[in-house]
This record gives C-alpha cells, sequence and structure tokens, in this order.
C-alpha cells in the first residue's frame, strides 16, 4: 500500500542496531529506504515477535500495516501458517491469512479493542475522553478525537482530505502539549457512512502512503462522531483497508501486503 517497511529475520537475536543505524537504513536517500524497520524475533508468549521502529530510529509500540507484512513474511520465509499469534509492544495480536493459489491474498488482523481512556492513550488532560473536544495552539483551535490503537492517534475531519494541511499541521499537531508521547495525526474524509478518505502524519515519520492503526482509529472515531457506521472502506494514498469495529468492541483490520525486493546489507552502520 505504499506503506513500506524493511524485514531483517532475528530469530538468534544476533542482530543489534543503533537508532542511528536504523534511521541510516530507513533513509531514503542513502539507506534502503523505508517507513519503519522490522526485526523477527523469537516470542516466550506467542508465535513472533514484531520487533518495530520507527524510520527515525525510536522504539514504536504497534503498527498496523507493519504487523500485515510481518505475517506476509513469516509465511513466505519461514512457516506456511494461516493463522499466528504476533506479539508486539501493544500486546498480542491474532492474525489470519487468506491464501490463494498458494500465495497470500489478504491479511486479517485483530487490533483488539481501541483505547478511548485519555490517562491510557496517553494524553495531558483532565478530561476523561478526548472526543470531539478543541485543542488549543497558539490562539488556533483545532478539534481532535484522541484514540489509542497500542499506539496514540489524534482523528481530526476534513471536508475535502486532498486540500488538508497534512505537512504543517499534523507536524504541529504531533506535538503539541497534549501527547507526552507524541501522535499520529490522522485527516478524515467522510464520503458516506461505509467510506472514508483518510491521510496520515505518522510520529516520527512524516506523512505516509498509509497506516494500518490510523485506518482504525479513523474508522473509530467517526463512529463515535457520528459521522459513519462500526465498518467502513478507507482509502488511503497508497491503497485500500477494511475495517470492522466489532460487536465485541475489536477492531479488525483487513488489507494486501506484497514484498518488493530482497537483499543483503554489507558495510558498516552508524
Amino acid at each position: 500500500m505504499g506503506n513500506d517497511f524493511i524485514i531483517i529475520e532475528n530469530m538468534k537475536g544476533v542482530v543489534e542496531l543503533t537508532p542511528g543505524a536504523i534511521k541510516s537504513l530507513c533513509d531514503r536517500h542513502f539507506g534502503i529506504g523505508a517507513d519503519g524497520l522490522i526485526l523477527v524475533n523469537e516470542s516466550e508468549s506467542a508465535d513472533y515477535f514484531m520487533n518495530y521502529y520507527n524510520a527515525d530510529g525510536s522504539i514504536a509500540e504497534m503498527c498496523g500495516n507493519g504487523i500485515r507484512v510481518f505475517a506476509k513474511y513469516i509465511f513466505d520465509h519461514i512457516e506456511r501458517r494461516t493463522a499466528l499469534s504476533l506479539e508486539t509492544r501493544a500486546g498480542i495480536k491474532n492474525v489470519e491469512l487468506a491464501v490463494e493459489d498458494g500465495a497470500v491474498a489478504a491479511i486479517t488482523v485483530d487490533m483488539g479493542p481501541p483505547e478511548l481512556a485519555a490517562a491510557k492513550i496517553p494524553l495531558k488532560t483532565d478530561l476523561e475522553r478526548f472526543i470531539d473536544e478543541g485543542l488549543d495552539i497558539k490562539g488556533t483551535e483545532y478539534r481532535l478525537s484522541a484514540i489509542s490503537m497500542g499506539n496514540p492517534h489524534a482523528v481530526t475531519f476534513v471536508d475535502d482530505v486532498a486540500q488538508a494541511p497534512v505537512a504543517s499541521r499534523g507536524a504541529l499537531l504531533e506535538s503539541a502539549s497534549l501527547f507526552p508521547q507524541k501522535a499520529n495525526i490522522e485527516f478524515v474524509e467522510i464520503k458516506s457512512a461505509d467510506h472514508l478518505k483518510v491521510r496520515v502524519w505518522e510520529r516520527g515519520v512524516g506523512e505516509t502512503l498509509a497506516c494500518g492503526t490510523g485506518a482504525c482509529a479513523a474508522l473509530v472515531a467517526a463512529h463515535l462522531n457520528g459521522l459513519s457506521g462500526r465498518s467502513a472502506r478507507v482509502d488511503l494514498p497508497g491503497g485500500t483497508l477494511f475495517i470492522e469495529w466489532s460487536s465485541t468492541d475489536n477492531v479488525m483490520m483487513t488489507g494486501p501486503a506484497e514484498e518488493v525486493f530482497t537483499g543483503q546489507i554489507q558495510g558498516e552502520m552508524d
């Protein structure tokens, strides 16, 4: 979906990368180029551990699109299983792979329930929830709905997402004092009750072509604001995800994943 990741198999735990090395590898001019880096590690509590880092080298709790490519990598390169339990820093996620003609056609991830409690997102506020609330920055008020999908998100609704000032406003909101761990910012246009268009400014990365947890947060926020049903097609610049907030409170995300290339890294990394 245009949201790309470097995956390094590290089942024996011998690969150790500094934040600087990760940043260098993810650099699109002098490195491989990626929105994030994932190490495939062993897990004591699940089938595998998704050890995920943002493109700036910082540790991230969870990545929705990342976990789909992680699952596809396991199927293609380690073991051909269509059901996996994957440990992340945001807990264990169960994944189902749809296989057609021996190849992975789509991956569905049970993302678990959204976290709406402000203290657990976390936010610096006395409010219990932050849904359609105003945030004042330098005299300008921004309407936001804050949700965690294992990582913090803030959703704002716009009339035309294509014209939204994602770069300038995303960078401003990402580091607002409301978000002690920064936040991913979603700009959402409501096309209909079951169709959203979304652009995402990811903390530590910038605008990306797709964001799985961002698509989930967008659907949850839209429903809580009375703008959508509990399921929707979510169009992002890089492709489409299908999101359902089930009656059990878990958010289900379905979408594709593709392997772009494989290679070897040679030389020293800072």
